[in-house]
């Protein structure tokens, strides 16, 4: 007794047979690269005393700025907001950021204040 399964899976084995013998070409995921440079300083004025980390220098595009300060955040367990072409985290992440950026593919940071 043959069913209806056992009828499809041979007809494509059939197709398999018909195609071409070699290795599928790998696909290749570009990854975009991180900004050049970013500068990272700490900012007291105009806050009442807080403290906050802005990332300075990225040349990054609006949705770009978005979404990296959204995984600085998640990375660095904080607040944080994009303010005009910096991003602006709350707290003293001098010592953290220059690794976190690392690792997302900033070439070289600076640190300063």
């Amino acid at each position: 007794m043959t069913n209806k399964r056992d009828s499809s899976f041979a007809s494509l084995q059939a197709l398999r047979d018909r195609l071409p013998v070699g290795n599928p070409a790998p696909v290749v995921v570009a990854k975009s690269a991180g900004p050049a440079r970013a500068v990272v300083r700490l900012e007291r004025k105009h806050r009442r005393g807080k403290e906050v980390t802005v990332v300075e220098k990225l040349a990054l595009s609006s949705t770009e700025l978005e979404r990296w300060c959204r995984e600085l955040k998640q990375t660095l367990g904080c607040g944080g907001t994009v303010d005009g072409d910096v991003i602006v985290l709350q707290g003293d992440f001098r010592k953290r950021l220059p690794d976190v950026l690392t690792a997302m593919g900033v070439l070289r940071t600076t640190v300063s204040g």
